[in-house]
């Protein structure tokens, strides 16, 4: 049963909470991109996708996600947990020794919910790609969603890629790129400036929708579910997906100053305050 609004919104602030609890205790993680995307994990995983509530390597007959920015990875471990995939106090394990919850996913720690390692940027797109015309083979009529950040694209290897999905009409994949404008370095403009994205993905003949309002749960169901009613037409659909690196905290927002920083005591109690708890911390 899909949650309505009150709980998605509930639920994207506990995920704020986790993000920020997570990466404080190991005084390691990228807290900007995380707190960033929130919005877009819990519209995906409960909303939009069709998944199934057990995991399995396979994933046949269910939609299945690939996260390529695997730094971002608090973020999806809070939405992963929250979804049923691990307990959720599984969460404190973090970035320890031993734990399955490593600063970039893998998959030989069997943790249920990811399907490909991300530490090394650049890649998921292929391996995204490669899924889904595993499910054309194998007559699955599912869909493919995968997130990129758009300092990712400076990755060379995405662009291959993206001729690759075109050419061959790979067109049950949704790419969302999370448009917040910064990366560790600084703006993607300053780092190295990839002029309209749009306009390439379109060169590229893919089919592109903007989500402008990107930390919206309402304006992010309904412009991925125009996503959806694109797929199948031959064409591979890219979403343009405008965050804010930080969202729902005041001091991280509008800098990449927290792309991969920790907040300290002082400055996780200041977070937490701007962000209540709505279901329980770990």
């Amino acid at each position: 049963m899909k949650l309505n609004t009150q709980q998605l919104n509930d639920l994207v602030t506990q995920v704020r909470r986790d993000i920020l609890r997570m990466v404080h205790a190991v005084n390691s993680g990228h807290p900007g991109g995380s707190l960033g995307c929130a919005e877009f994990f819990v519209a995906l995983y409960q909303n939009l996708m069709n998944r199934k509530e057990t995991f399995d390597m396979n994933g046949a007959d269910e939609d299945l996600f690939f996260l390529s920015n695997g730094h971002i990875s608090p973020v999806f471990y809070s939405v992963l947990a929250r979804s049923g995939y691990f307990p959720v106090a599984e969460l404190a394990t973090f970035r320890k020794l031993n734990s399955r919850l490593q600063g970039h996913p893998t998959t030989h720690e069997g943790l249920p919910g990811i399907r490909m390692a991300s530490g090394s940027l650049g890649q998921g797109l292929s391996v995204a790609i490669g899924a889904a015309q595993a499910k054309k083979l194998n007559n699955d009529n599912h869909l493919i969603y995968s997130l990129h950040g758009d300092g990712e694209l400076q990755e060379g290897q995405n662009w291959e890629a993206i001729m690759y999905a075109s050419a061959k009409k790979v067109d049950n994949l949704i790419a969302t790129i999370d448009l917040n404008g910064k990366q560790i370095d600084g703006t993607t403009d300053e780092v190295l400036h990839m002029g309209s994205l749009k306009a390439k993905f379109e060169a590229f003949d893919w089919d592109v929708l903007e989500i402008k309002e990107g930390n919206s749960l309402e304006a992010i169901i309904s412009g991925m579910n125009e996503a959806k009613s694109k797929t199948g037409k031959g064409k591979p659909v890219c979403v343009l997906l405008y965050t804010e690196m930080g969202n729902g905290v005041d001091y991280m927002m509008h800098t990449h100053a927290w792309h991969g920083k920790a907040p300290n005591d002082e400055q996780l109690a200041k977070a937490l305050e701007q962000n209540a708890v709505t279901l329980g911390d770990y």
